[in-house]
Formats: C-alpha cells, structure tokens, sequence
C-alpha cells in the first residue's frame, strides 16, 4: 500500500483536500495521512471544516500560527520534517500558495520524498505577494504540478518546465469540483440566511485578510469606509478573519458592516449563491464566485 501525506493549514485548503480525499478513501490501495500545520486555528476557520465536509481527522496538529513569515515556515518546516522522517510517506501532498504549502514541499523534497502540488503554474506576478513566491518556489521543487487552467500550463512552460525533470498534467479546478459537488448540500447544511436575517440579493458578500489591506491602517480604513459608502444601499456581511478583527479593535475602526464570525464551507456557499455582488481580497471566493456567476 502507498502512504501519502497531505499538509494543509489554511481553510482553501481544507475544501480543495476534501474534494481529494473523498475519491482517495475510494481506492484502498493508498493510504491518506493529514497534517494540519495550524495556520488557521480558530474553530470556525478550521474544525468546522473536517466536520462538514468530512475530511479525514489530522494525524498530527502541529498548532503553528501567529507568527510572522519567516518564523511560521520555518518552524513548519522543522516540524514537518520530523514528520516525514517518522511516517516516510511515498509522496507528500500540498495546494496552493501558503506558508503551510512551502514549507511540506520543501521538507519533503529535502528528503529525498515526491511532492505533488495541486494548484501549480498559478501566478499573479507580483512578487510583493507572500503568496506568490510561496508558489513559484514550490512549483520549482515540485515532481508533480498539477494545473488547473492551460494558462497555468503555458505559464510553466515560459518559464522553462519543459526542460525540468518533472511532470506537469491540465486536471482542471479542483475548486469548482468543490462547488459542484457540495452545492447539492447547501439548502439541507447551512441557515444562515435565517439566523442571520438576509434575503436573496439583498446583500453584499465581503472578506478581507491580506496583509497588505489589514496591516497597512491607511488602506484598512479605506476598505471599511468604502464598506459603509455600499451599507447606505446595500447590506455588507462580512465573515470576519480572527487577525483581521484584533486589528479593529486595536484601531477603533468602526463600520456599519455585519461582521459575523468566520463561517463554514456550507454557509460560504449558502452567502455566496444568495449575494448580489462580491467584494473580496481573496483568490479562492474570487474563484468561488465565478464558478455561482457571481461577476
């Protein structure tokens, strides 16, 4: 039997693996063990989402979070190669663009251990995005990149993976097959237009947790104050980040937004399907709301 290990730590990645896992538990030929590095600690950022969705419980919760980058990978990094080195899996798994993604491909290849990257070819060409240069790394020490567009196929091939000993295979979105699939789900799992009071269309959907939009109070207050220009037509609900809303609070920032607690993957999708329009700063619900035709 191969063993595989999947490293998550960020809620994208909770949705994108249980897509995976579900067809990964169908064959019993491969063993799935998961990681949970910790980036996303809160109950409802992370949990929730192993319940719902039915991902497999973490073998290992390593509980790493509210550092800064370097810190945060470096200590996953250490912690992820003593991992490895116990299980030695016959391939390690990791998606996107987090901290939590760099850091298992490069222990994992460090050890000499395959490294599959779902999500891979993705690029924004900024390199002042963290996430961007978590992803290019990570496509360079991949041996399986996994694209979901022939953009992010022609994106690799500019830059030189054809003459790269590794494999790079168009397997579509894995995220839409998410929203596919759990749609079907949503008017029996979530309620949250009910307890929260919202009407069909009759709201606008928001997040924000980049860094360079929450840490930076200049462009932080001029988020919000662009929130409550839309609250004087339309009602703002906004699924609020831990991190986001201790910066709030320690800047007196105040909004006429619905700030809720963060929320599972079925009552993201109940907000999304029933919203008039998105506003967000993160690529994942940016996908999510092309694939409800939110655009």
């Amino acid at each position: 039997m191969k063993k595989i290990i999947t490293i998550l730590g960020a809620r994208p990645q909770f949705v994108k693996a249980a897509v995976l896992s579900r067809i990964i538990t169908s064959h019993h030929q491969i063993e799935e063990l998961i990681v949970h590095t910790g980036q996303h600690f809160d109950t409802n950022m992370s949990a929730v989402f192993f319940d719902e969705m039915h991902i497999p419980s973490p073998k290992y919760n390593l509980n790493i979070n509210g550092l800064r980058h370097g810190a945060m990978t470096g200590q996953m990094l250490e912690r992820l190669e003593a991992v490895l080195i116990k299980e030695q899996p016959d391939a390690v798994v990791v998606y996107g663009d987090t901290n939590s993604t760099l850091a298992g491909a490069l222990a994992a290849k460090k050890l000499q251990i395959k490294v599959i990257h779902i999500e891979a070819g993705l690029r924004s060409f900024n390199m002042k995005m963290p996430e961007e240069v978590n992803r290019i790394l990570t496509d360079r020490i991949a041996d399986l990149l996994l694209c979901p567009t022939q953009k992010a196929m022609a994106n690799l091939k500019l830059e030189g993976f054809e003459n790269i000993d590794t494999q790079c295979v168009l397997t579509g979105d894995i995220m839409k097959d998410a929203v596919e699939f759990y749609s079907t789900m949503v008017a029996e799992k979530s309620h949250i237009l009910q307890t929260q009071q919202l009407k069909p269309n009759q709201f606008v959907l928001a997040t924000i947790h980049r860094q360079e939009n929450t840490d930076t109070i200049k462009n932080l207050k001029s988020i919000f104050k662009a929130f409550d220009v839309i609250s004087k037509t339309c009602q703002v609900v906004l699924p609020l980040h831990p991190r986001t809303k201790q910066i709030l609070e320690k800047n007196k920032i105040k909004t006429e937004a619905l700030l809720i607690n963060p929320v599972g993957y079925f009552d993201m999708l109940a907000l999304l399907k029933n919203c008039k329009m998105v506003v967000t700063d993160s690529g994942g619900l940016q996908k999510e709301a092309f694939f409800n035709q939110k655009f």
